[in-house]
């Protein structure tokens, strides 16, 4: 069954910020699950995904290199795309949404193992403003803390219908969505999220579209955040984060599922 949750709101999204919109984490040890190509470039619906307990993170360190194996980079939003500055978050910070409805910037929380943000633009054009994405990875101790993590998310949009990423930014009139594992085809994740609404900025005005998706699976969680420009269409942003989103889910997979072995191999 698809939820729909409205609500409107508004932040814009920092390399911090962003974050938390983008990346709300999951883990976990080995389950079986199915995994599909319904967001992006994910993997085929008939392959099956079966997590190897041996290859998920279970210290900092290891979760900081899963990390740098699965976030995207420019390309992983196709042609055209840059990083922008600064391009990555600090690693001891975690985008914490205050009774305010204000993002500010806090230690991580006991239950994250690490968590990265990247920042990337598509340069303006002619009659076309320059649009914002960024990438969020959250690698959690548990599935159960990554599950949780989605819950808060869903929350967020029902507690504040404003937000404020930080100063000049906000975004409203959110719509969102949430799909679990085997429905209505979403076969990507165990836990898939989505809210599109309207962008504001002070620098690039608006209202402009603006789409976030967040995906978990184990105890990973993967986010992609577009913020839309003068001449640019809800169609490109929303292809934008979907192609990003679809590449870090098959590169989770790819970095956590059980190899098969051959009878020569230890």
């Amino acid at each position: 069954m698809t939820v729909l949750l409205a609500g409107c709101s508004g932040t814009a999204d920092g390399p911090e910020e962003a974050g938390k919109r983008d990346a709300s984490a999951s883990t976990s040890a080995g389950t079986s699950t199915d995994r599909g190509g319904s967001t992006g470039a994910g993997p085929s619906p008939e392959k099956t995904f079966e997590p190897d307990p041996a290859r998920l993170p279970k210290s900092r360190a290891e979760a900081r290199d899963f990390i740098d194996r699965v976030i995207a980079g420019p390309d992983s939003f196709g042609p055209g795309v840059v990083k922008r500055s600064p391009y990555e978050s600090d690693p001891a910070t975690w985008p914490v949404l205050g009774e305010d409805c204000v993002w500010q910037q806090r230690k991580p929380a006991p239950s994250v193992l690490a968590t990265l943000t990247r920042s990337f633009e598509v340069p303006a054009e002619a009659g076309k403003g320059p649009v914002r994405l960024a990438a969020v990875v959250t690698v959690h101790r548990t599935r159960e803390d990554a599950a949780w993590e989605m819950a808060e998310s869903v929350e967020e949009s029902m507690r504040c219908p404003t937000q404020r990423l930080r100063e000049g930014e906000t975004i409203g009139s959110l719509v969102a969505g949430a799909l679990l594992g085997g429905e209505s085809g979403q076969s990507s994740s165990e836990d898939f999220l989505t809210e599109v609404g309207e962008y504001r900025s002070s620098e690039l005005g608006g209202p402009h579209h603006y789409s976030w998706q967040q995906a978990q699976t184990l105890q990973f969680t993967v986010a992609v955040t577009g913020k839309g420009a003068k001449g640019r269409t809800k169609g490109e942003i929303g292809a934008w984060a979907s192609k990003a989103q679809g590449v870090m889910l098959s590169r989770l997979e790819n970095a956590a599922e059980k190899r098969n072995r051959g009878p020569g191999d230890g």
